[in-house]
C-alpha cells in the first residue's frame, strides 16, 4: 500500500467526519497499522502538501494537516460515487468532451484525460471522450480551473448512428477487464466478511484494531474502482455483471467493520486543540 494512496483513504473515510484536521502524530500512528513507517508517512505528507491535496496549522510545536479546498472536492467526488444512491433511468443522452491542447501544454492536457478517466469517461478517439452520465458541470468546473476553456467543448447530445450503445460502450470500456476485477474483490472479500458475521453471531470478541485494518483495506481496495468503473446505468451494462454483486458485498462487509473502526480511529484522532484554532 503506497502511504500517499492510503492517506486519501484515512481522509476520505474518517477525518473528514471530524473537522478535517488531524495531528501528524495520529496519522502517523494510524497509518502504522498497515505498516508503513512514520519516515514513510511524512515524506507522503510533504509531497501531498507540494501537490496541494494538504494545508497544515501550526500549534506549538505540534503540525496538523486538513484536505485543501481542491482536495476536499476530489473527497466529496469520491464518496458520492462509492456511496451512491441507486440512478433513475437513463435518458438515452451522451455527455461528450471533445479538446484540441496544443503540444507546448501536453502537461495540461494529460491532467485533463486523468480527470476526465476519474469522472467516469470513456475514450472514443484520442480527443474525444464519452459517458452516458450528466458530467457537464464538472468539465466546465475542470476547464475553468485549468484555464484550458478555448481548447475544449462539452456537449450533452443523442447518439444517432450507427454503433448500437451497448456496442458503443465496448470500443470505449473494458467491460470484462471491469468484470474481472471486480470477481477478485469478491472472492478476497467474501470469506472475510462470512467469517466475521460468524464469529460477531457467536459473540465472539472482535477487537477494534482489526475492524479498523479490515474496514480501511475494503474502502481503499473498492476506491479503485473508481478509476476503472464508470458507473454505466444498467441499460448499457452486459448481463453477468459483477458490479452489483460487489457492490453488495461491500456495503455488507463495510456496515460489520464500521462500528469497531470508528471506535478505534477516535481513540487515535486528536485534532487542533479547540482553544487555539
Amino acid at each position: 500500500m503506497k502511504p500517499q494512496s492510503m492517506l486519501f483513504t484515512i481522509y476520505g473515510e474518517y477525518v473528514r467526519h471530524y473537522g478535517s484536521e488531524i495531528w501528524v502524530g495520529s496519522l502517523t500512528r494510524l497509518l502504522g497499522e498497515f505498516g508503513l513507517s512514520e519516515q514513510a508517512v511524512r515524506a507522503a505528507i510533504s509531497r501531498m502538501q507540494k501537490q496541494g491535496w494538504l494545508e497544515s496549522t501550526k500549534v506549538g510545536n505540534r503540525s496538523y494537516y486538513s484536505m485543501s479546498p481542491r482536495g476536499q472536492k476530489r473527497l466529496d467526488e469520491a464518496a458520492a460515487r462509492i456511496y451512491k444512491v441507486e440512478a433513475e433511468g437513463w435518458n438515452g443522452k451522451w455527455c461528450i468532451t471533445s479538446y484540441n491542447i496544443p503540444e507546448s501544454q501536453r502537461n495540461l492536457r494529460d491532467q485533463l484525460r486523468k480527470e476526465l478517466t476519474f469522472l467516469g469517461f470513456g475514450m472514443l478517439t484520442t480527443s474525444t471522450w464519452i459517458s452516458p452520465n450528466d458530467l457537464t458541470e464538472r468539465v466546465k468546473d475542470i476547464t475553468l480551473s485549468y484555464g484550458i476553456t478555448e481548447y475544449v467543448e462539452v456537449f450533452m447530445a443523442e447518439h444517432v448512428g450507427w454503433s448500437e450503445p451497448k456496442k458503443l460502450v465496448e470500443k470505449c470500456w473494458n467491460l470484462d477487464e471491469m468484470n474481472r476485477a471486480y470477481q477478485e474483490f469478491i472472492e478476497l472479500y467474501e470469506p472475510e466478511y462470512e467469517a466475521l458475521k460468524k464469529k460477531m453471531k457467536q459473540k465472539k470478541d472482535v477487537a477494534d484494531s482489526d475492524c479498523f485494518v479490515a474496514k480501511t483495506k475494503l474502502v481503499h481496495h473498492y476506491r479503485k474502482f473508481l478509476f476503472i468503473d464508470p458507473d454505466l446505468p444498467e441499460e448499457l451494462l452486459p448481463d453477468l455483471w459483477l458490479g452489483k454483486k460487489a457492490d453488495l458485498l461491500f456495503n455488507r462487509y463495510y456496515d460489520l467493520l464500521n462500528p469497531g473502526a470508528i471506535r478505534f480511529f477516535e481513540q487515535i484522532y486528536e485534532p487542533v486543540p479547540v482553544q487555539d484554532k
